[in-house]
């Protein structure tokens, strides 16, 4: 509920302005999407038709990186791990965007024809050509399809981050990826998705209080991979 239940106070929550929303869109098609070299990994008329297929099918609920996420436990097939996900998700009745590669179409050990066309059957599907990177569209879809899309993929988006321009607009892609980013958990081979935040998982103080996120175990840490403990401070 993102309220602290010893002293609470409710945590700021993860949620853009419609402002911020707005600001933050335009600037990843500048300067991520535009502005870098996206288009040496995919053309322009490549881009230009995955726009066109977004705007005859949006807004979805929830946009897969479907390489990445087929890579996740590497002794299944991939078409079973990214049945898997998309089984997962559809359950909510969520409109799905899996973004593909064209040789997931063509039968093969990894891909099976009648488990794709499957999973065809419960999302929509681009498939972009084998050599595109996936970054710029699955950003573009997520963002077009408004402040409720959430995004699946193992990628930190870090280089991505890296090309926004000033540091306001990656203090606010950040806040963004927390609250947008579903990260997942593998657990007797199932897919389960561990929900993005509706609060923000940062240091956040009142003056008289603060609330600190933090973890029993140490890992490397990652941007958008956030805490699920707070310690609560307050000043006697």
């Amino acid at each position: 509920s993102g309220q602290c239940p010893v002293c609470n106070h409710q945590l700021e929550d993860s949620d853009l302005t419609e402002e911020e929303y707005n600001n933050l869109r335009e600037r990843i098609i500048r300067d991520v999407i535009h502005g870098t070299d996206t288009f040496r990994k995919t053309s322009p008329q490549e881009f230009e038709a995955f726009q066109a297929f977004v705007e005859n099918r949006f807004p979805f609920d929830i946009v897969i990186d479907g390489l990445n996420v087929s890579h996740i436990k590497t002794r299944k097939m991939q078409c079973e791990n990214l049945f898997d996900a998309v089984n997962c998700l559809a359950k909510e009745n969520a409109r799905l965007l899996v973004l593909g590669r064209k040789h997931m179409l063509i039968n093969s050990s990894n891909w099976k024809r009648q488990i794709m066309k499957e999973m065809q059957s419960k999302a929509d599907f681009f498939f972009a050509e084998n050599i595109s990177e996936d970054d710029a569209f699955l950003l573009y879809a997520t963002l077009r399809s408004g402040k409720h899309c959430k995004f699946v993929t193992r990628d930190f988006l870090r280089d991505h981050k890296a090309c926004l321009s000033d540091s306001l607009t990656r203090h606010l892609f950040r806040k963004w990826q927390r609250g947008h980013q579903i990260s997942k958990k593998l657990f007797l081979s199932v897919f389960i998705q561990q929900p993005a935040f509706c609060y923000d998982c940062v240091v956040q103080t009142t003056g008289d209080t603060w609330h600190i996120p933090y973890k029993d175990t140490f890992e490397e840490k990652y941007s958008y991979r956030v805490p699920r403990k707070w310690l609560c401070i307050q000043r006697k």
